[in-house]
């Protein structure tokens, strides 16, 4: 890349990285959280609202589940914690839940898990901007008018940040988490100490609004399904909760503790806030409703189309704090920034995992190459463009693209714990020692329970969602598991096909006889070059073709051939359609197929320009000739350049550009000290 296309690229990532400072890129326990964890801990900012939208179906009397439907996420979040915990252990090298399967239930299981976690990145970062946008809007309607352009333009902004690399991301991001996480706690306690101990009544904006039950008085199987969706629902809040497993290489030593730690510690905030925000919505009164516009009834009528829902969050924030207090201004704007960087945690988990299926040779092996930031940039730019589309197809609606979610998330959780089932029942086999036995007995308690569970959830995910959205995710899986294996098969296809053999073949023996041709169409100074180039490679045959498409041309052609007394003999082919390249071709088959032994070298002058036009002008034939050539065997394409004027004044300009350095752009190293001259000696 020029220097000038530099300036732009230095200003918005920042100046490359040598290779040998990725060490420096590693991330201790306080950057690791919000990098890693922000997308379940912000994920509490819209669970609890999923979990009372599904409820509000049958009535504001279906409410008083939701407690219990909190506990269940809750048991359901340790567990998670708990299993992955042995999987940071275990498999420390980055792979995750894609490595536990793949190494312990097969290739197919492997692969099956790294397609749903490729899709449920996606899905990530295109829910938690949505949301964001959506919690925003609650106080800067211009975004709400405008979410799709406003998501996207955040997807951009996310994708600049990771560009510049982990850590320096992270760093970013870290303030807004923290803001979130304390503001989250601090709305908690005060709701709590206004609530139990000065006895304060909490009311939320909702309070007074009544629900329409779209199925009122449910009972019996209905209700028990209605409240397995409503759980659903709220499993988003574990959404994220794999991406430590696969980021541990980038934590600091001792990894596997930190990511255990920091593992340990995404569970325990995640988990008070969501039941938190649950409590506080029960007691201020919070109402939420699928179809908001419909069945929200305000002094007995409908609140109407022009009605904005806002987040349960923000309700429970203004009947906390009061509205438009400075600790709600606070909370809203924090809230909204962890979102929009909780689709940090897919910027770190899809570019490693795809690095690592690229490596496995699933993925095409660009995605395995770190840019200038030591960033994996093309797997970021290709999670970015993903969610743009499905930011735009839905419309940057969460409730939406919800339903999509989590499904993917579910099916790793179950192929992983399962995996590790396995994979401490083969060590169990070989292991002597009683305390190590011991500790993986309880290991594999945690993973069969933890497979038990998410498999259950997994069951009632599809069962509940696959009408209302889930399929669209299980068809990405789809999409993804068929274009990895074909991907592979290619690989391997190919990786067979090059293989050099042990004994001698066809491509290690030399060729019998190499015949050189020099394509003319004029006699000018680049073919001048093009034929003494061919003569110096001191071919066993050597001869001039030219192509008749218009006699009186080529008559010209042969005459000063004769006057110029050139020792090369010149061959022309008649063309009775006018056709360059067929002719060339249809000879250079013949040649090898009169003598398969040996090479066919077809030497091309061609012009070198300087302007971008120009290249429309000149060489047309020449590539389309190296382009049908290239599917000839045999046959070997020799490019002479002959540089014209214009690219002289290009390279000028290039030698201009070479001597200007973008900021950013030079390296600067230590000053070195100029030794002492020594003292001269008199005499």
């Amino acid at each position: 890349m020029s220097k000038l296309t530099d300036l732009p690229k230095r200003i918005l990532i920042g100046r490359a990285l040598r290779s040998d400072r990725l060490g420096e890129t590693l991330l201790p326990k306080r950057i690791a959280l919000p990098v890693f964890a922000s997308d379940p801990l912000s994920s509490v900012a819209y669970a609890p609202g999923e979990v009372l939208l599904v409820l509000s179906i049958a009535g504001v009397s279906a409410y008083h589940f939701s407690p219990w439907i909190a506990v269940a996420v809750v048991v359901l979040m340790f567990t998670v914690v708990a299993s992955y915990r042995q999987n940071v252990h275990a498999y420390p090298s980055g792979g995750g839940d894609y490595e536990v399967a793949n190494t312990n239930l097969g290739r197919k299981a492997g692969l099956t898990v790294a397609s749903a976690l490729l899709v449920d990145y996606v899905l990530t970062v295109a829910v938690s901007i949505s949301s964001g946008i959506e919690n925003l809007g609650s106080a800067v309607p211009f975004v709400v008018e405008h979410k799709v352009l406003c998501a996207v333009g955040v997807i951009v902004l996310l994708t600049l940040m990771n560009l510049r690399g982990v850590k320096e991301s992270g760093k970013l991001f870290a303030i807004p988490t923290y803001v979130f996480v304390v503001g989250v706690f601090l709305m908690i306690a005060w709701g709590a100490f206004r609530g139990l101990v000065l006895d304060d009544t909490l009311k939320a904006p909702t309070a007074d609004y009544e629900i329409k039950p779209e199925h009122q008085g449910l009972a019996g199987f209905a209700l028990v399904f209605l409240l397995l969706r409503a759980f659903s629902s709220g499993c988003a809040a574990l959404t994220g909760v794999e991406a430590i497993s696969n980021g541990v290489p980038a934590f600091r030593k001792p990894k596997s503790k930190n990511a255990a730690t920091t593992l340990a510690l995404m569970g325990a905030l995640a988990v008070t806030m969501f039941c938190g925000i649950i409590g506080l919505a029960m007691a201020s009164n919070v109402k939420m409703a699928e179809n908001p516009g419909h069945d929200l009834i305000h002094n007995g009528q409908a609140v109407g189309s022009d009605y904005v829902q806002h987040p349960v969050i923000s309700q429970v924030a203004e009947a906390v704090f009061g509205e438009g207090s400075f600790l709600f201004l606070i909370l809203a704007a924090a809230t909204a920034l962890v979102l929009f960087l909780a689709a940090n945690t897919a910027y770190n988990g899809f570019p490693l995992l795809g690095s690592i299926l690229a490596q496995d040779r699933y993925l095409p092996r660009q995605l395995h190459t770190r840019g200038d930031r030591l960033a994996f940039s093309n797997g970021i730019v290709l999670l970015a463009g993903a969610a743009a589309v499905l930011v735009v197809i839905y419309e940057a609606d969460s409730t939406k693209l919800i339903q999509l979610y989590i499904v993917g998330v579910f099916v790793s959780f179950t192929l992983s714990q399962t995996g590790m089932v396995r994979h401490w029942n083969r060590h169990l086999r070989t292991e002597r020692d009683p305390a190590k036995r011991r500790h993986m007995v309880r290991s594999r308690a945690i993973n069969t329970f933890g497979a038990f569970f998410t498999g259950l959830v997994l069951v009632v995910v599809l069962v509940t969602k696959f009408t209302h959205g889930a399929w669209v995710a299980l068809l990405g899986m789809v999409i993804f598991y068929v274009t990895m294996s074909a991907i592979r098969k290619h690989y391997d296809r190919v990786s067979e096909e090059i293989a050099a053999p042990e004994g001698p073949s066809d491509d290690s023996v030399r060729p019998s006889r190499v015949h050189s041709i020099v394509l003319v169409s004029k006699i000018h100074r680049p073919t001048l070059r093009a034929l003494a180039y061919a003569k110096l490679m001191r071919s066993d045959t050597l001869e001039a073709l030219s192509v008749n498409v218009d006699p009186a041309e080529t008559k010209v052609l042969k005459a000063e051939w004769e006057r110029r007394n050139i020792t090369v003999p010149l061959k022309v082919l008649d063309s009775p359609y006018r056709e360059i390249t067929r002719p060339i071709i249809e000879y250079v088959k013949n040649l090898r197929r009169e003598s398969p032994r040996d090479a066919v070298s077809v030497i091309i002058p061609e012009y070198v320009v300087g302007h971008w036009y120009e290249h429309l002008l000149h060489n047309q034939s020449a590539l389309r000739l190296k382009g049908r050539l290239l599917f000839t065997p045999g046959v070997m394409v020799t490019s002479v350049p002959y540089q014209l004027e214009s690219s002289e004044v290009a390279k000028k300009r290039a030698r201009k550009r070479s001597e200007w350095n973008a900021p950013g752009a030079v390296r600067r190293g230590p000053v070195e000290k100029k030794a002492p001259k020594e003292p001269t000696g008199r005499s």
